[in-house]
């Protein structure tokens, strides 16, 4: 379904289903949400079902396609700003993770999204070194909350500038974190 890094239109098709259902937290676990974004090209808002992971206190999105994922770019040209939903819209900054930190969060990551292991070549019970290995290959984000409005880093709640590591968890909803 994912041939070269691309989804096929079955693929296509069950991620627009999947969106619906992750954003309305329809029979949708807490971690499974999705992400809103500016397109790079169009401005337009789109949307990708993601798997959302806690690792160390802190959230995370993981590419299972890698650098090539659509919604990767969409980020990096939106400045890490976007929504995720589940249940309810949560504005989030997304912060590119150094590849000498991606590592154990990518392990994490098999464990909890299944649905990605054919798509990282690493088994799950690998150990580190070998998910070291493939870490420049695949972008990890680390999730952090957003004003609603406003230039992203600057606006960023609860944090000193050029301290984002500092934000806790907060939850408005049982079972998802943002």
């Amino acid at each position: 379904m994912y041939r070269s890094g691309r989804p096929n239109w079955l693929a296509r098709s069950m991620n627009r289903v999947s969106a619906w259902q992750f954003s309305a937290g329809f029979l949708a676990p807490g971690n499974w949400v999705t992400l809103e974004v500016a397109g790079r090209r169009s401005g337009r808002t789109v949307s990708f079902p993601v798997v959302a992971v806690d690792h160390d206190g802190r959230r995370y999105l993981v590419s299972m396609l890698g650098e090539r994922a659509n919604w990767v770019r969409n980020v990096r040209a939106a400045a890490g700003r976007a929504v995720l939903r589940h249940g309810h819209r949560r504005p989030v900054l997304l912060v590119e993770e150094p590849v000498e930190r991606r590592a154990p969060v990518l392990r994490h990551y098999l464990e909890k999204a299944p649905g990605a292991r054919p798509h990282l070549p690493v088994h799950r019970g690998a150990p580190l070194a070998e998910f070291a290995r493939i870490a420049a290959e695949y972008p990890v984000f680390r999730i952090l909350p957003r004003a609603e409005k406003g230039p992203g880093p600057a606006r960023i709640l609860g944090v000193a500038p050029g301290q984002p590591e500092l934000v806790p968890k907060t939850s408005s909803r049982k079972g998802f974190r943002g």
